[in-house]
């Protein structure tokens, strides 16, 4: 099993309201949150993070479930998804509610502002931590949210496939927020059954224009051959030899979004 050993990263802690858990810090320039997929942060979700680096970012990793730097299997996903489930941070069953880890992510995200100064701090969750980048625009610090193939509420019901794991309160925050121009991105495979299209369709009818939801086309006989099921955009089904593939240009699409809104 591949193991990436993050040695290029900075392992540090952060507390909130009692609540401690190791972040990886890399990179100098503007805060970006960047939240594992499951199992964890995974070699792939490291890739991902050194591009942000690179582009000239300060990337903050919080480890919220898993080991660190283990290749996704199927003994990591099983540590990782059950205790995830079971968890009231993650409230991963309510479909009205926000979970209640967005609490610590945005008082991590204004330590990181705070440490690196810049009009704001990016944050892009993916999967089962896709929805917290929408829960942590609450706090205005937070001018560049991304939510890569978000897959909270799990999909036990169609109105947990169209729910976006918010609370009307912070709900009404959001389209506070998206009503004076400041922008959300989502990605998805149409594909996906992680991630329906119904939760996309809430988010164009709540926040409108804000919202940039970039969709990529998984049907059978695509024409890149992109897997039926194909979930993971910016990691695992990721194709970074061609430009012109799908991923890669929502990978762009991305950077180029964090681009706008974080670099003075």
């Amino acid at each position: 099993m591949a193991i990436d050993p993050l040695d290029d990263f900075h392992r540090t802690h952060f507390t909130h309201l009692g609540v401690t858990k190791d972040v990886f810090v890399a990179g100098a320039g503007p805060a970006v949150i960047v939240m594992a997929e499951m199992p964890g942060i995974t070699p792939s979700v490291a890739r991902f993070a050194r591009v942000v680096m690179d582009r000239g970012y300060t990337v903050w990793m919080p480890q919220l479930f898993g080991q660190p730097g283990v290749e996704p299997g199927a003994a990591s996903y099983v540590r990782a998804i059950g205790p995830a489930c079971v968890s009231k941070e993650f409230a991963a069953f309510s479909r009205n509610s926000t979970a209640p880890i967005s609490q610590w992510l945005r008082a991590l995200a204004r330590y990181a502002h705070a440490e690196c100064g810049g009009p704001g701090v990016g944050a892009l969750g993916m999967c089962w931590t896709g929805g917290f980048a929408l829960g942590m625009m609450v706090d205005p610090v937070v001018v560049a949210p991304v939510l890569s193939q978000p897959s909270l509420p799990l999909n036990l019901t169609k109105r947990h496939k169209a729910a976006l794991h918010l609370s009307p309160q912070d709900l009404a925050a959001v389209k506070a927020r998206a009503a004076d121009g400041q922008c959300v991105m989502g990605l998805r495979f149409t594909g996906d059954p992680l991630c329906p299209p119904d939760r996309f369709a809430t988010l164009r009818a709540e926040l409108g224009d804000a919202f940039i939801g970039v969709e990529i086309d998984s049907s059978k006989e695509n024409a890149w051959g992109i897997r039926r099921l194909a979930h993971s955009v910016v990691t695992e089904d990721l194709v970074t030899d061609d430009p012109e593939h799908p991923t890669a240009r929502a990978l762009a699409q991305v950077l180029d979004f964090f681009d706008e809104r974080l670099m003075e």
